[in-house]
Parts: structure tokens; C-alpha cells; sequence
């Protein structure tokens, strides 16, 4: 029995891990586990290594700010926005979820450490901004219902992230923003080209229709016995 109960474990983890559900379970408690740390352990110290901009010390912050936060009630604002963000992106697949959150964390912490106001930036709203600029590019340059609805189910419940665009004291609106830009750049970099809507083909080739089947002068307005 305790065979049959270890091997079932096992399997279940492995079939966890597969799935970009299981990573984002991983990456939620990752972020809270850190904070309890941090705060009951620590004194908060861990949530000072976050992204300086332009100071060669806060080069590191850039991995380490999307698993840092502020306190018990910025880990929690985070929580549902990034599952449930997380689990839209992930519903095309682990390795797109992967792809979207690494390009979002890289690109989006050098672009705020770059250009980012002074202070510590810290947090994974970075992450939930990117999981919405990466469900919204897609329906833009894909267009099509897989990547369509879930921008839409993300509008619906998110569409007041846009507030946090906003600059504002106490806030780092530039990691929101650089965390949007940079999902959108993933949502252009792994959009599928074979479903991207076909261009038009110059002067002359007006319509979208493949006429190649049609032998070379065929009259199309002239009947056909």
C-alpha cells in the first residue's frame, strides 16, 4: 500500500510539473513563503534587494523583485491577479507561460532599471502586467479564438490595472509599465506566424483568396460547359 500511495505521489507531481499550472502554484508559494521569511525571520530584510535603477548593486534586483513584496498586503493584492493572469497564459501550453514570464522578468526589470524612477522596486505586479500585455498582444497579432477569448475573459476581470499605469508616489508604475510593454514584445515574439491574418500581396492581388488551382487565363465570368 505505501508502494502504490508513494508511486500515485510521484506521478501526480510529474503530471504537476508538466503543466504550467504547477509552476505557477511553485512561483505563489514561492512569494508568500519568501515573505513569511523575510518578515517573521529576517525584519524585512530580503525586501531591500530589489531593482535600483541604474546602480550597478540593484543589477541583481532584476531576478530577485518579482519574489520580494512590501508587507502582507502587497504579496496578497498579487496572489489572484497572478493566477489567475498566470493560468490564461497558461492555457496554451507550459512552455509559452515559461517564455511569457521570463521575457517579462528580464526585459521588463533591465527596461525599469534603466529607465525607472529612483528607489527599490519590487513585486510581481511586473509579472501581472506582463501576463496582461501578453493575453492582449496576442489577440491583437494573432486573431484568432484561442487567443482572442482569453484576452477577453482578462478584460473583463483586470481591466482596472490600467490605474496602475498611472504615476503615482509609493508605487512603481514603472514596473507596471515596462511589465506591460514587455508582454506585449512576448506576445509578438512567440505569436504563431501560421495564424497571424496573411498580407496582402501589392498591386493587383487585392483579395486573400489562393487562386494557384486555376489554370493560367481562366475566364471567370465566361460560362463553362
Amino acid at each position: 500500500m505505501a508502494d502504490s500511495s508513494t508511486d500515485w505521489r510521484g506521478r501526480a507531481t510529474t503530471a504537476a510539473l508538466r503543466s504550467a499550472y504547477g509552476w505557477i502554484a511553485i512561483y505563489v508559494a514561492a512569494i508568500w513563503l519568501i515573505e513569511i521569511v523575510d518578515t517573521v525571520a529576517l525584519g524585512s530584510r530580503l525586501e531591500r534587494d530589489g531593482i535600483h535603477p541604474r546602480e550597478l548593486s540593484g543589477l541583481p534586483g532584476i531576478l530577485w523583485a518579482p519574489f520580494l513584496h512590501d508587507g502582507w498586503g502587497h504579496v496578497l493584492s498579487n496572489t489572484v491577479p497572478l493566477a489567475v493572469l498566470g493560468g490564461l497564459v497558461g492555457l496554451r501550453g507550459r512552455a509559452r507561460w515559461a517564455a511569457v514570464t521570463a521575457i517579462t522578468i528580464v526585459l521588463g526589470g533591465a527596461l525599469t532599471w534603466l529607465l525607472g524612477g529612483a528607489g527599490n522596486h519590487i513585486g510581481a505586479s511586473g509579472v501581472v502586467f506582463g501576463y496582461f500585455g501578453a493575453l492582449l498582444g496576442a489577440a491583437v497579432f494573432e486573431r484568432r479564438p484561442a487567443a482572442i477569448a482569453p484576452a477577453l475573459v482578462a478584460l473583463m476581470l483586470y481591466y482596472g490595472l490600467i490605474v496602475g499605469l498611472v504615476p503615482q508616489n509609493g508605487i512603481s508604475w514603472e514596473g507596471h509599465l515596462f511589465g506591460l510593454v514587455s508582454g506585449l514584445a512576448s506576445a509578438r515574439v512567440l505569436a504563431d506566424p501560421g495564424r497571424r491574418r496573411p498580407r496582402r500581396r501589392g498591386p493587383g492581388h487585392d483579395d486573400d483568396v489562393d487562386l494557384s488551382a486555376f489554370p493560367p487565363g481562366f475566364d471567370f465570368g465566361a460560362p463553362h460547359n
